[in-house]
C-alpha cells in the first residue's frame, strides 16, 4: 500500500451554468514532503468549511485503481487529483477499509472516518451534472481521514496499518446503510453497531439515530 501522489489545491472560482462557484476541487499533484496537519495539508484549502475539510474530513483518499475504470466509462484520460482527493493511494480499496482503521503515512498517523457523499462540485469539475449520480452508483468514493499525529508526507510513502478497532463495520456497508431507502432487521442491527464505533463522525450518527427512528416502533 503506497501513497502515490499528494495533491493541493486552494479556492477558485469557476462558471458553472451560468453562476459562478467557489471551489477547491481543483487538486493538482505537488513534489517534495508536505506538512500533514490536523485540518488539512499545508498548501491545500477548503471552499466551504460547512461541508468540506475540519478535522474530521482532513484529508480524502482516493484508490489509484479507479482511474482505470473511470477512463473507460468516461472516454478521456484523468490527471491525478481529478477527484480532489488529496491522497491518490494505491493497494488500498474501499472493500478492504474500516470504520476506525488507523495507518501511517510518512511520519503522520490516520484513522478513516467515513466515506465520500459528493456535492455538485464534482460535477462541476468533470463538467457533467450526471458524474454525482454515476459515482455513488460505482460505489467508487474514496474515503476521509482524520490525523491523529502531524507529520509529513510525500509520493512513494508507505501506507502502513497500525489498528482495526473490534466490532466495526466495512467502509461499504456504511455507505450502503446511508443511502438505503428502508432498514430490514440485519441493516438496523448494522446500524446500531456503527453507533458505537468512536471514528464515526457525529453527524454520520445523528443521522443514524434519526433513521432508525422511522425505521423501528
Amino acid at each position: 500500500m503506497n501513497l502515490i501522489s499528494v495533491n493541493c489545491g486552494i479556492p477558485r472560482q469557476v462558471v458553472w451554468h451560468g453562476m459562478n462557484v467557489t471551489t477547491a476541487i481543483f487538486k493538482e499533484p505537488v513534489e517534495g514532503r508536505v506538512a500533514l496537519r490536523k485540518l488539512n495539508l499545508d498548501g491545500d484549502r477548503q471552499a466551504d468549511l460547512k461541508v468540506h475539510g475540519g478535522a474530521e474530513k482532513a484529508v480524502y483518499c482516493y484508490p489509484v485503481e479507479h482511474y482505470d475504470y473511470w477512463k473507460a466509462e468516461l472516454g478521456r484520460e484523468l490527471p491525478l487529483g481529478m477527484f480532489g482527493e488529496n491522497f491518490t493511494i494505491d493497494g488500498l480499496l474501499e472493500d478492504d477499509i474500516h470504520i476506525g482503521d488507523r495507518f501511517s503515512i510518512g511520519s503522520a498517523e490516520v484513522v478513516v472516518t467515513q466515506p465520500r457523499l459528493p456535492c455538485y462540485k464534482l460535477g462541476v469539475r468533470f463538467e457533467s451534472d450526471e458524474m454525482v449520480k454515476r459515482f455513488l452508483a460505482a460505489r467508487r468514493t474514496g474515503f476521509y481521514l482524520a490525523v491523529t499525529r502531524e507529520g509529513e508526507v510525500g509520493a512513494g510513502d508507505e501506507i502502513k496499518m497500525l489498528d482495526r478497532v473490534s466490532n466495526t463495520l466495512p467502509l461499504p456497508w456504511i455507505l450502503r446503510l446511508y443511502i438505503a431507502k428502508e432498514y430490514n432487521d440485519d441493516d438496523i442491527a448494522s446500524v446500531q453497531q456503527a453507533l458505537k464505533v468512536p471514528a464515526l463522525p457525529e453527524n454520520w450518527k445523528q443521522y443514524f439515530r434519526d433513521r432508525l427512528h422511522v425505521s423501528t416502533p
